[in-house]
């Protein structure tokens, strides 16, 4: 198990709930556009989210984004260690960097003792595409795996220790192999995903396969989804990802559905979509199944809570395995709703 770490109103790591996070793409300048995207997020379900910090301009704007969001705020640095100083006395909660890149020992030794004393952690964020060259002739998941523990050993040497990792890269496979060396080489938590994964069909994807992989073996102890796209749409991925081996915390109902057949005759993308899009708005935990055919539908959906089963005039409704209605196929959703309702 993982140490835990606190990341202003948030703790991961040790056991505690996955944490989702995010990155805003709007300028962190731009102090009410980044506050309006930080509010969606939030809405969404985000808990966590990441401000890029390139310049002097955008660190003086971290105090007011700090001030006018309940969520905590990680700055993402680079390079210069005074934008991390002057993230930190913004009011951040954890700050991103890469020591290697951040300046000579001596800058890196007094962001850990300026940290330290803030109590603000780190993440050490590793990328598979930019690599230092002393790394070059070893597979990409040793080298990420070796770049994050010897910057872990920088700031250790200088006393600190309150540290997240991530090690990253566009490449599924060897994202997968690196967190699971790394896991077996250090106890801190792990921030997980796929870097740089495209746009949402192809980043949800391979995305899906490298977070949900390693949750599946206990990896992980916040995770990023990143799309070439809204950063919401990340937050709605993740969600689901979690949702899917059952890591996420909280009440959601599920849709199971059939990818239909020859025996089938009733709209089961249709009802399927219009019953996940009123799932959305339940605040309750159940499971709901729309099958295109009595044959295997009952039976394969028995651990449903509620569902439906297509037939060629009728359709049958039925509650953990047991048919309890009969209904017109043109009352297939008004009649599932009502069931849902009364669970």
């Amino acid at each position: 198990m993982t140490k835990k770490v606190k990341i202003g109103n948030i703790v991961i790591g040790g056991g505690e709930k996955i944490a989702i996070q995010s990155m805003t793409n709007t300028k962190t300048s731009d102090v009410d556009g980044t506050l309006a995207q930080l509010a969606a997020l939030e809405a969404a379900g985000c808990d966590i989210a990441r401000c890029s910090v390139p310049d002097e301009k955008s660190a003086i704007a971290l105090k007011s984004i700090v001030k006018g969001t309940k969520m905590p705020i990680v700055a993402d640095i680079h390079f210069d260690y005074r934008l991390a100083v002057a993230a930190a006395d913004a009011g951040v909660a954890k700050i991103r960097i890469n020591p290697g890149n951040i300046g000579d020992e001596s800058k890196v030794e007094y962001l850990a003792k300026y940290l330290k004393e803030r109590g603000i952690p780190v993440r050490i964020g590793v990328n598979g595409g930019s690599l230092d060259k002393k790394y070059e002739g070893q597979p990409l998941y040793e080298a990420m795996c070796n770049s994050a523990l010897e910057h872990v050993a920088l700031l250790e040497k200088h006393g600190f220790d309150d540290i997240v990792i991530s090690v990253k890269s566009s490449d599924v496979v060897n994202t997968v192999k690196a967190y699971r060396l790394l896991s077996q080489k250090c106890d801190y938590p792990l921030h997980v995903g796929v870097t740089e994964a495209g746009i949402y069909e192809k980043g949800l994807i391979k995305s899906a396969i490298g977070i949900g992989a390693l949750l599946c073996d206990g990896i992980g102890d916040t995770v990023r989804v990143s799309l070439t796209d809204d950063p919401v749409k990340e937050v709605y991925a993740a969600k689901e990802i979690l949702k899917a081996i059952g890591r996420y915390d909280g009440a959601y109902a599920e849709v199971v559905s059939c990818p239909t057949c020859a025996r089938t005759c009733i709209d089961v993308q249709g009802i399927a979509t219009r019953v996940e899009e009123y799932a959305r708005t339940l605040d309750k935990s159940v499971r709901i199944a729309v099958m295109g055919c009595v044959v295997n539908g009952i039976g394969e959906s028995k651990g449903c809570d509620i569902g439906v089963a297509g037939g060629k005039d009728k359709s049958v409704i039925f509650r953990e395995g047991k048919i309890i209605a009969t209904v017109p196929n043109e009352n297939i959703f008004d009649e599932l709703k009502k069931q849902i309702d009364v669970l």
